[in-house]
């Protein structure tokens, strides 16, 4: 099954059962030196605070810092400094990501359940929230942005930034620009394990915060993990990848370049076309391979390639799908002739693209919709981070005292079923009142 630089090619019915679960499965292997390491991480954080994380960045970053918090006007020298189209480019997709998350606030519901009753829910933001920034391979303001712009859009009272130092001492200018035009509150210079620590419990200096945000390597990851029993947290984020179904409609080389656009964010990304039909798959391999031997990032995305990556036939477009719910990706490019139509039966997708020219770079920067998704086959029980993920549901319920008559009675018999017998005493009690 193996051909070139894609681990597999070939029908997708006959990929071996080892293989077909080494696709659907993309969890990885424990690592259970590495959960080590990151406990011990948090724990010297929640001992010694700033101490530890002074001491961390000195260690791991390579960093003396003489101060943990960046002052405001260091953002705005970033900021100053951007070219005009870099500066364009981050307020085009600061103003798209704010439209379309404020068109899909979580907005307050009421219903009567029955005469005199009534029960609502009301969305109340978060006060707190802790924004992560990845500093290694590459700076991500796109992802700084996706998650503070729906965090100010929801409400959130204030929003905290950590990202790793660079050698000077600062974060990347592109992330200190994006937290200024973003309305980040407070920015510290904290990357790793060590800013997840801070943020879940709070140190001399930076806040303990309600929920916290943002992608990382496999220490952040781990992290968050952890204290998700003391904060909340986004959907555990691994290697990015995508899908891809596409049909005879579909240029080749488009596709191509979606599977290579994906591939060079890890050597773990996990890229997967199924062609409706044995040219179009011929097609788009020749195509990876081409493209592949002029790309600038070649050696990483052969990585991938050679890792967790196919181009499959399949029968049909039923047969695609059935096996993309299966699959759960984080990125779904339908490629098809009538792709709204398809969409119909898709099921488990982080965020489905309908046809080629709704490329996931545009995506990924620009439509507004959030890159911030589940990986690792998530998509089955998570969504795409959203403003929902900065609020909290109140819930409140009503009952008048000639509904409490009418309750009273099934009360009483559904809590002396249970055993709860002053249960069925404090209903009871309404009905006397009568």
């Amino acid at each position: 099954m193996k051909n070139g630089v894609l681990r597999w090619v070939g029908p997708l019915s006959k990929l071996p059962d080892p293989e077909r679960r080494a696709l659907l499965d993309r969890r990885g292997t424990e690592d259970f030196e590495l959960r080590r390491r990151v406990t011990d991480i948090l724990e010297r954080v929640q001992r010694e605070g700033d101490v530890a994380l002074v001491a961390l960045a000195a260690e791991l970053d390579k960093v003396q810092l003489s101060s943990l918090e960046i002052p405001r006007e260091l953002w705005r020298s970033a900021l100053r400094s951007l070219s005009p189209s870099e500066l364009r480019a981050l307020k085009h997709a600061r103003d798209n990501i704010e439209r379309a998350h404020r068109a899909f606030r979580p907005t307050s519901a009421e219903v009567q359940t029955e005469p005199g009753v009534r029960v609502g829910r009301r969305p109340d933001p978060l006060s707190r929230v802790g924004i992560y920034a990845p500093g290694g391979r590459a700076a991500y303001p796109s992802s700084l942005l996706m998650g503070v712009v729906p965090a100010r859009v929801a409400g959130v009272r204030e929003v905290v930034l950590c990202s790793p130092p660079s050698p000077s001492g600062l974060p990347s200018g592109l992330v200190l620009a994006a937290a200024e035009i973003s309305g980040v509150d407070r920015v510290f210079a904290i990357g790793g394990a060590g800013a997840i620590a801070a943020m879940a419990f709070g140190t001399q200096t930076v806040p303990r915060v309600d929920r916290i945000i943002g992608p990382g390597n496999a220490y952040v990851v781990e992290a968050k993990l952890q204290v998700s029993r003391w904060v909340g947290i986004d959907s555990p984020a691994g290697p990015s990848e995508i899908l891809v179904i596409a049909d005879s409609e579909a240029e080749p080389a488009a596709i191509a370049r979606e599977l290579l656009a994906q591939a060079e964010h890890d050597p773990q990304a996990c890229v997967v076309a199924l062609a409706i039909g044995q040219t179009l798959a011929t097609q788009i391999v020749d195509q990876v391979e081409g493209l592949l031997a002029n790309a600038e990032r070649s050696k990483l995305i052969s990585q991938a390639l050679s890792g967790r990556s196919a181009v499959l036939t399949v029968a049909s477009l039923q047969e695609a799908i059935e096996f993309s719910n299966q699959f759960a990706p984080e990125h779904l490019m339908l490629a098809v002739r009538e792709p709204e139509t398809a969409l119909e039966s898709v099921r488990n997708a982080g965020t489905v693209f309908l046809g080629v020219s709704s490329s996931v770079a545009f995506g990924d920067y620009l439509t507004g919709s959030n890159h911030v998704l589940p990986t690792g086959g998530l998509a089955r029980t998570h969504s795409g981070l959203s403003t929902s993920d900065f609020i909290r549901w109140t819930s409140y319920q009503q009952v008048s005292p000639e509904a409490a008559d009418r309750l009273a009675p099934d009360v009483e018999v559904l809590a002396e079923a249970e055993g709860l017998f002053a249960h069925a005493a404090a209903a009871r009690a309404w009905r006397r009142a009568r």
